[in-house]
């Protein structure tokens, strides 16, 4: 598996806004992210959320990414839409469901799907929501710290 985009989002922009429009908290892109075991993303929204919570990371498809621009006729989107931590190539996602993995050094526990939510309607477009559904990124448990890097071409095998 491949890091092709990592990112933070430090304060919410869509809890508390259901039925109205989104906040405008920005979504960063980062070179590294600190993992911290059972508490999140260091300087994301969800870091130290609650004990034990099951989406203290979150990852997407990129190429789930390529096929809704494909699909939709979308080409001026970026993956930060999607607002999950990690953009990945090369793993389906969905198999990692209750299972531990690692990646760089740092283990996890794929807790469920990161289902889309109803804002992917404004985020990517009309009928997003319905075309994410089954792919709406993963997420997943820090079991022990560390930290993720981007992945270059240089280091894939």
């Amino acid at each position: 598996m491949r890091i092709l985009h990592l990112f933070i989002s430090p304060a919410h922009i869509y809890v508390g806004h259901f039925g109205g429009p989104s906040g405008d908290s920005p979504v960063i892109e980062a070179e590294t992210i600190e993992c911290v075991a059972g508490g999140g993303i260091r300087g994301d929204r969800y870091f130290d959320h609650k004990p034990d919570y099951k989406g203290q990371i979150t990852f997407f498809e990129i190429e789930t990414h390529r096929r809704l621009c494909d699909d939709f006729a979308v080409f001026d989107k970026g993956p930060e839409v999607y607002r999950r931590n990690v953009i990945v190539e090369g793993q389906d996602l969905n198999a990692l469901i209750g299972q531990e993995f690692e990646i760089q050094g740092v283990r996890f526990l794929g807790t469920e799907e990161a289902k889309p939510c109803l804002w992917m309607e404004e985020a990517f477009g009309k009928g997003a929501l319905k075309a994410l559904a089954g792919k709406g990124g993963l997420r997943a448990k820090i079991l022990n710290g560390g930290t993720l890097k981007k992945t270059s071409t240089s280091e894939l095998p």
